[in-house]
């Protein structure tokens, strides 16, 4: 079942205990980010609007309150310019606010979870599926019925995944 925008967007305020991401594209195109993304490629220092997007607040509210914000990436090396971006300003950003953040790298290995759509698991029992253009476009999200499968997808990437910071530490930028 599709689940409008604003639905969605609902979800990050009103989940009570945790919220999981599983990404596993390598490369996203958000339109507000364009801007900052060329100024990353440029070589230029992270524009403050970037460095306090409204995102940032919305992870900090939530773990002041108590609630757990994390997210598992599939990652192939080399990364792309979008990843090196996406994790270089984004990642150390959120975790500053209080996101965790692992990595599932299968740059030398098979990947575990081969197939699987990006998801949001909002306390383990809202499921929310998205779909992507090939280009890495956003074309919607929908309502996942079986909790209980998409919670063992969770798992396992957790399972065969690393702390970002330790994965950074050794490839960051790669």
């Amino acid at each position: 079942m599709n689940i409008s925008p604003d639905d969605f967007g609902k979800l990050f305020a009103e989940f009570k205990r945790e919220a999981f991401r599983l990404e596993t594209l390598s490369v996203y195109t958000i339109p507000d980010e364009q801007e900052t993304f060329a100024a990353f490629k440029a070589g230029e220092p992270q524009p403050e609007k970037h460095r306090n997007a409204p995102w940032t607040e919305t992870i900090r509210r939530n773990v002041e309150s108590g609630r757990r914000m994390y997210r598992v990436h599939i990652v192939r090396r080399p990364l792309t310019d979008y990843l090196r971006y996406e994790m270089g300003w984004g990642y150390i950003r959120n975790a500053k606010a209080g996101e965790e953040f692992f990595i599932l790298d299968v740059t030398d290995r098979p990947n575990p979870l081969e197939g699987i759509p990006d998801f949001w698991a909002f306390d383990e029992s809202t499921i929310v599926s998205m779909q992507y253009g090939d280009g890495g476009d956003f074309l919607g999200a929908q309502r996942e019925a079986d909790a209980a499968k998409w919670l063992s997808i969770r798992d396992t990437a957790l399972a065969e995944s690393v702390s970002f910071a330790e994965w950074w530490a050794e490839h960051g930028g790669q």
